[in-house]
């Protein structure tokens, strides 16, 4: 059954190079369905893909920092002794966490303003 809402239709024709620009275009967005691309495309004449690799470098971070201090927080609840290089350890595991989040701000301070 047709979705009612949807009952008009809007054909077009397109050069080979059109064709493939098009398709070339889509890719990039991560869209594989050419009437959902064209879709957005119409109504908000872009789209933007956003790359979550530093996001998840940075989850990945965050969780290894974690396991580093709840195997300090066992060992001092355990022994009463803290060791210096597990502290060391965890300093630099946030600092890579710092870089990792001016990455992240860099890239979609970027992409805000290309959208502007």
């Amino acid at each position: 059954m047709q979705n009612l809402k949807r009952n008009k239709s809007i054909n077009f024709r397109v050069s080979p190079e059109e064709y493939d620009m098009i398709y070339k275009r889509m890719a990039q967005t991560g869209i594989k369905n050419l009437r959902a691309y064209l879709l957005k495309q119409a109504i908000d004449g872009r789209v933007i893909r956003i790359e979550l690799d530093s996001v998840n470098e940075c989850c990945r971070l965050l969780g290894n920092v974690s396991n580093n201090i709840n195997q300090i927080a066992r060992r001092a609840n355990g022994y009463g002794e803290v060791y210096a290089v597990d502290l060391d350890e965890i300093k630099r595991r946030q600092d890579e966490i710092w870089e990792q989040q001016k990455v992240i701000l860099h890239k979609l301070g970027n992409i805000l303003d290309a959208v502007k």
